[in-house]
């Protein structure tokens, strides 16, 4: 900052310039300080990050550091910008010896579907300097993205009524089947509530806000009851996803606790009145190693944790089931009376990685680290097959990563022998050596993940609703829950827009022939209601 000088004019001209010049140097080196300060966080987000890539993640600490780091920059980002309104850089080299990195703004992608409206100055037919004729000679065009507010309509249905001049016979047309008995809400507002609620995590209370703001005050109660009965009327249809996808020969498997409330507890003496459930999510997803199937994913609910459950759930499975070490999977890799064997289990280095990781970052353990080491050349091998298909990949593991993990292998039992056998470190080799079998199957099979990540995303938005919606109201509301995501996941997957699919299967699944069901899923919908699609 300029100094002062030690004696100030008496002009209050100049003195106005000399404090305007102050005020501009203090926000000039204010925005840099800001800018110093997001570039720290910037780089602690990324050593963060690069940390769980290398090491895997330690339980769910350093996932709630990177949120809470990111949130931090994203707030010091708003003040820089806020500070320094300078035009768009979207193309920039940032060289080392740089003494403000230039803030990078990325220009927003619209799609060709996004609706366009064209407006045109023209400066008239008669030049303004001497009245003669103008000829077009090129235009030049600037973009500007608005948003246009959701609104709500009233769509009035008028059955007219006529009777025969002749021999008086009153005809009227038939009254159109609604989506839900008795409901006033159309297909476009039940899908809007339900994507808003199970797959953006807006509490109903908060839309009923949203709506209040538009002009339309609709009752939670009502919301509750809309909700409920556009899942019943598709649960059919979640059924046969749920069919079509334990069909499938090879599943990725998680779960994930969700808070129910349950008034027998209160009743029973315990003030919060409040049990844990479950959410089990299976998963269909063949597109790493370039599967025919479409990828799909299916969730149920149950009231506790207990090995029946998924037992229930996969009980028509059979083939590879990739999951964790939970103890309620291991009657499904039983052999049966027969002594055949129906499902065969894949076991998730990411686990066992995220075992290391702890005792490394606890204790700095040199032998936890080698362990990560040799684990993290496995995931480089993976990195550069995903996508290939199953032969491909087989062949690389064979010739690569079978090595290894013989090595690997070896260095377990060897070390195991030299350090204490209570500690948390063998406890993690002895995790691998027990499960060798599962953990190794993924050199057998081009097809198997290196580990069960695919059904940790799969099961991740639950663990986002949860945060926001807090606790299920009963047993029933968790199957809801289960229910509408099956649907707006499973349409995710197939890359589609879960609010057109909703809408579009609402307006058609009470009409719709009950053995063609199978046209409404998702990889195999074709729309016939382009409204929403053109409204979205």
């Amino acid at each position: 900052m300029t100094s002062a000088p030690a004696v100030l004019p008496d002009d209050p001209d100049t003195l106005r310039e000399m404090i305007v010049s102050l005020q501009t140097e203090v926000a000039r080196l204010s925005a840099s300080a800001r800018a110093y300060e997001a570039l720290v966080q910037s780089l602690k987000i990324r050593i963060a990050r690069l940390q769980k890539q290398k090491f895997g993640a330690s339980s769910e600490k350093i996932d709630r550091e990177i949120e809470q780091l990111e949130l931090l920059l994203e707030d010091v980002k708003i003040a820089i910008a806020a500070a320094d309104p300078s035009p768009d850089i979207r193309e920039h080299d940032v060289s080392d010896d740089a003494v403000s990195p230039p803030r990078q703004r990325g220009k927003p992608k619209v799609s060709d579907t996004t609706l366009r409206e064209r407006i045109v100055l023209d400066p008239g037919e008669a030049c303004p300097a001497c009245g003669g004729p103008l000829r077009l000679v090129g235009e030049d065009v600037t973009e500007i993205l608005d948003f246009i507010a959701a609104k709500l309509k009233v769509v009035e249905t008028a059955r007219l009524k006529k009777s025969c001049r002749h021999c008086e016979t009153l005809v009227q047309p038939e009254a159109p089947s609604r989506p839900v008995p008795r409901g006033m809400a159309g297909t476009g507002l039940l899908a809007h509530i339900l994507v808003s609620k199970f797959d953006d995590h807006i509490p109903l209370y908060r839309q009923n806000e949203i709506f209040a703001r538009q002009g339309v005050d609709i009752p939670r109660s009502t919301l509750i009851d809309w909700c409920g009965q556009a899942v019943a009327v598709m649960r059919p249809l979640t059924d046969l996803i749920r069919q079509d996808v334990v069909k499938a020969d090879l599943l990725h498997a998680d779960d994930t606790p969700i808070q129910v409330l349950d008034p027998r507890l209160r009743q029973a003496g315990k003030p919060r009145g409040v049990k844990e459930g479950r959410i089990w999510s299976y998963l269909r997803d063949p597109r790493p190693w370039g599967g025919s199937d479409p990828p799909a994913v299916a969730y149920w609910f149950s009231p506790d944790r207990k090995g029946i459950n998924p037992q229930t759930h996969l009980a028509q499975f059979r083939g590879i089931l990739q999951a964790d070490a939970y103890a309620g999977f291991r009657d499904l890799y039983k052999p049966d009376a027969t002594g055949t064997v129906h499902v065969r289990e894949a076991a998730c280095w990411a686990h066992l990685r995220r075992a290391f990781h702890d005792v490394w970052k606890g204790s700095d353990s040199t032998i936890a680290r080698e362990a990560l080491e040799q684990i993290g050349e496995l995931y480089d091998i993976e990195r550069q097959i995903t996508g290939h298909p199953a032969p491909y990949r087989l062949a690389v593991r064979q010739e690569q990563s079978r090595p290894r993990v013989t090595a690997f292998h070896a260095w377990c039992e060897t070390q195991l022998a030299r350090i204490p056998g209570k500690g948390e470190l063998a406890k993690a080799i002895r995790y691998a050596l027990n499960r060798w079998k599962a953990f190794t199957l993924f050199l057998e099979d081009g097809r198997v993940a290196i580990d069960n990540n695919p059904a940790e995303r799969a099961i991740r938005p639950v663990c986002v609703g949860r945060k926001n919606y807090l606790f299920a109201g009963s047993d029933t509301g968790g199957d809801n829950i289960a229910d509408a995501m099956t649907l707006i996941e499973s349409a995710k997957l197939s890359r589609l827009n879960p609010h057109d699919y909703l809408a579009d299967v609402l307006a058609r699944i009470n009409e719709h022939k009950i053995n063609r069901l199978h046209e409404l899923l998702p990889w195999n919908w074709k729309p016939v209601n382009t409204l929403h699609r053109q409204a979205a």
